[in-house]
């Protein structure tokens, strides 16, 4: 039988150079880190359920929660079991009549359903040790370092470029339209705490 190891969701992350959407899974007593490609709408509700957000509708993987529940079956853990290529394989582990029975399942689906069942994320050991990310001591000091660095510089050039942008659709505006618009509000109208009045 293979050994699991259980996780926790570190975060979900936006790729700044595809936008692909990624999960990424944290081993419980060792900083390593399993990152999973997801879709964006599964990066969705993985999100909105760990952010508690409200939703008027009940989402797929609510539906399915409520679906088991009705059922009087329960899900009970989640795990991520095989490694093929690039691709996850995990499987739903649900206990229904006193038998447990395991359900093939994307890990980005399964991890969506674990958050909202509040269960357990497992991951096989093999798919840590190959898969896994261990960040370095060094080489964390040093991009923590740098970035401390870097942070004051970037932070001027980019408030400079937003300035810049501000700057052009200031002198783009024509004052004359505005003045003519009466769905514009003038604050100098019928505020009686205007001192310009």
């Amino acid at each position: 039988m293979t050994e699991m190891v259980e996780v926790m969701i570190d975060s979900v992350r936006v790729s700044l150079t595809n936008q692909q959407r990624i999960v990424l899974l944290r081993e419980l007593d060792v900083e390593r880190y399993l990152p999973i490609w997801i879709g964006p709408y599964e990066a969705e509700a993985i999100t909105i359920s760990l952010q508690e957000i409200e939703i008027a509708r009940p989402q797929t993987h609510d539906l399915l929660i409520q679906t088991l529940e009705k059922l009087q079956a329960r899900l009970t853990r989640i795990e991520v079991v095989a490694l093929r290529g690039d691709v996850f394989y995990g499987n739903l582990v649900i206990e229904s009549a006193n038998q447990s029975i395991s359900i093939d399942a994307r890990p980005s689906d399964s991890i969506a359903l674990a958050v909202r069942a509040h269960v357990p994320i497992l991951v096989a050991r093999d798919i840590l040790q190959t898969a896994g990310i261990t960040p370095e001591p060094d080489m964390q000091q040093e991009s923590d370092e740098t970035a401390l660095e870097h942070s004051s510089e970037q932070e001027t050039t980019e408030s400079r470029e937003r300035l810049s942008v501000f700057e052009e659709f200031l002198q783009n505006v024509e004052l004359d339209d505005k003045k003519d618009d009466k769905s514009v509000d003038d604050p100098s109208d019928d505020d009686p705490l205007n001192p310009l009045q």
